[in-house]
């Protein structure tokens, strides 16, 4: 019987942020648009950032500055399948929101470019 994906480890500046359940990758690169014109229809080649969604939790002690910071930085995104997509230019894109009474949850939105692919 085959693993498949179960649990995402996300670092981000190499720090390692647990999340919880239902981590996202959307992996970035060259996406096809449709062109229709007359009666065909062709294809115009664009770049689609890469992104990724995770949810952690406020912790006693932790500084809100650990994990919101506008610039860029290196983000990890580790399957426990082995793969691990890197992204040397990733950023956050929202100021993340903490949410009471359910853990302090935080969603965090990141954006890059294309990642590098490691197969462990």
């Amino acid at each position: 019987m085959a693993q498949v994906l179960g649990i995402v480890d996300i670092v981000w500046r190499g720090r390692n942020i647990p999340v919880e359940k239902g981590a996202k990758i959307k992996v970035g690169g060259i996406k096809n648009n449709v062109v229709t014109y007359g009666r065909k229809a062709g294809r115009a080649q664009e770049f689609e950032a890469s992104e990724v969604t995770a949810t952690t939790n406020l912790e006693a002690g932790q500084r809100w500055g650990n994990l919101w910071n506008p610039g860029e930085g290196e983000l990890q995104v580790v399957c426990d399948t082995g793969q691990t997509f890197v992204f040397g230019d990733a950023f956050l894109t929202d100021i993340p929101e903490i949410t009471g009474g359910e853990g302090g949850k935080i969603e965090l939105k990141w954006a890059g470019g294309e990642p590098d692919e490691v197969l462990a």
